[in-house]
């Protein structure tokens, strides 16, 4: 499997190095930005390159969400 050049890897920016961090969507607005959970309470971040909703995990770099990593289940997932 061959990789794209310049891709991100590993939860690693290969930009700056820096960390996207993994955080529950709490709610989406209107206007692309959504409030997450974060370690440091509830923040606003672009959800604008992701297709998320509350619930989802979206890893975020530089309040961006760059990439869904975890679905909130469906209500018919749930019991």
């Amino acid at each position: 499997m061959s990789e794209t050049p310049g891709a991100c890897h590993d939860e690693v920016c290969i930009t700056c190095s820096d960390a996207a961090i993994p955080v529950l969507v709490l709610s989406v607005h209107g206007d692309g930005l959504a409030t997450v959970a974060t370690q440091a309470g509830p923040e606003e971040v672009s959800v604008a390159l992701v297709e998320a909703g509350p619930g989802d995990v979206v890893l975020v770099h530089a309040k961006e969400a760059i990439a869904v990593v975890e679905r909130a289940p469906s209500a018919a997932e749930q019991p």
